[in-house]
């Protein structure tokens, strides 16, 4: 369709209805369908729209913010190129190939592409921002994101258009914008989402059509189907194709447990106190998370509450690294500091001491990593653990996960949707050996999986001393078959 004039479909037009025609005006849209939907088109209209437009306002800053030089130059050419192809518009806007800038001398406005380089951000004043693909920030933070929407503080009507396909998870920035959206029904921010229901059939051509708007039209039909094709020959690509054509929030490396299964076992746990409990312990280095899960069984369900530790000093810069609210759930109480630059185990030693009081520590596995360190503050307090050492290779790991994963397929998990266990749980990923055995690995994972390590272990110590209920065959009269 190059060299045509763009014609909106009526699903684009209910898009800019709904954002232009907004009482009270829109603060925020987020618009969010998969690839080869004409993200970037309707993105580098909008910019134009503000540029030169009916919605262009005198001496304005405008904003396109990607994760990436390549994308955020995408955008930028597009929108050249529209410039370059209309003479109305090529006499009243100068190109700034160099700069990635269009500019209007004559209304004083000025459209710039920007990347993730968060120092060009500060000292800005946008009075229009397009976030282009946020889907692909990992985690809660973009510090990109918040310097853009801080410094629109300025400006009397601000609007920032979110246009992207969705994060594999839901603890990434794009799902946590999405889900305050759709549960805050507040009248400034709207939301647009085509994706397929998790339970849908997601090789259907209908499921595929209604979730792909541009589904043969400016979309090649031929192609998705194709595409969904070798997804169904081929389970290591249905991942990446769940998220990408279908708008899912789906991790494209498989993680041990997926977000369905692990939501479906978010009851609140119960009363620690008077309760027979085993532990799991995962030592970190000196400036990461340590994490400590106890879990215990009430009525067939264990269980399960976790308590995590990380250093005073420097928790906001770490936060920024791993992109995660370190701070923000250390001020909920979530995440407990120790002074200093590094993991006081002195300090984790006591809080154990207090959390335990009361309560009958059948086991506390730990792997050996760091644990004479962690001995010496116990003989210094005077703390008595049943510790068990608990290896971390093939032979001990298989058999954890394997009690894990079938108490939480099974339903017979109350963890309670604690959010840096979620965390974990969300970038624990598991490896085989030949034989099939499975471990957690720290080296594929795409984040800090400490807690969901320390939870293993704590079911692998209790499975080897829980004891089994009778044999059903004990109940059941014997019958002889000849």
């Amino acid at each position: 369709m190059v060299g045509q004039r763009i014609r909106l479909r009526e699903w684009q037009k209910d898009i800019l209805r709904g954002i232009y025609d907004s009482d009270p005006p829109l603060r925020r849209a987020i618009i969010s369908f998969p690839r080869k939907n004409g993200k970037t088109a309707l993105s580098a209209m909008l910019c134009l729209l503000h540029l030169v437009g009916k919605e262009a306002r005198l001496n304005s800053q405008l904003y396109s913010a990607a994760q990436s030089r390549d994308q955020a130059a995408i955008l930028f050419a597009l929108a050249a190129k529209m410039v370059r192809m209309n003479p109305d518009l090529s006499n009243h806007v100068i190109v700034r190939d160099h700069a990635k800038q269009l500019f209007c001398p004559e209304l004083g406005n000025i459209y710039r592409a920007l990347s993730a380089d968060a120092s060009t951000a500060y000292g800005l004043s946008p009075a229009f921002v397009v976030h282009d693909e946020l889907g692909q920030v990992r985690g809660p933070r973009s510090e990109l994101y918040d310097a853009l929407e801080t410094a629109a503080a300025a400006q009397e009507s601000p609007l920032s258009i979110i246009i992207s396909t969705q994060s594999p998870t839901e603890n990434d920035l794009l799902s946590t914008l999405i889900d305050d959206a759709q549960t805050a029904e507040s009248e400034r921010v709207k939301v647009w989402l085509w994706s397929a229901p998790d339970d849908s059939d997601p090789f259907c051509g209908e499921v595929i059509k209604a979730c792909n708007p541009a589904f043969g039209d400016f979309q090649n039909a031929d192609e998705v189907l194709d595409q969904a094709a070798t997804a169904r020959r081929m389970p290591s690509m249905e991942n990446s194709y769940r998220n990408l054509i279908l708008n899912q929030r789906v991790s494209v490396t498989s993680p041990f447990v997926s977000q369905t299964v692990w939501s479906s076992c978010a009851a609140d746990p119960g009363d620690m106190a008077g309760a027979e409990v085993w532990a799991g312990l995962d030592l970190s280095a000196r400036t990461d998370l340590t994490a400590c899960v106890f879990i215990w069984l009430v009525d067939g369900v264990w269980q399960v509450r976790p308590y995590f530790w990380s250093p005073e000093d420097g928790l906001y810069d770490r936060a920024k690294r791993d992109r995660v609210p370190y701070d923000v759930w250390t001020k909920q109480g979530l995440l407990e500091t120790t002074p200093g630059k590094t993991v006081d185990y002195e300090h984790v030693v006591y809080r154990i001491g207090e959390i335990v009081a009361g309560c009958h520590v059948k086991g506390m596995a730990f792997d050996r990593w760091r644990i004479d360190v962690f001995q010496k503050e116990l003989d210094r307090a005077e703390l008595e653990l049943p510790l068990i050492p608990y290896g971390q290779g093939f032979k001990d790991q298989s058999p954890a996960l394997d009690s894990l994963e079938a108490a939480l397929l099974n339903g017979r998990v109350a963890h309670g949707s604690h959010p840096v266990l979620k965390m974990c749980a969300a970038n624990a990923v598991v490896v085989r050996d030949p034989a099939g055995n499975r471990k957690l690995d720290k080296a594929k994972a795409t984040g800090r999986i400490d807690g969901m390590a320390a939870l293993a272990n704590a079911f692998g110590v209790a499975a080897s001393q829980v004891e089994e209920g009778p044999s059903v065959y004990e109940s059941r009269p014997s019958v002889i078959v000849f």
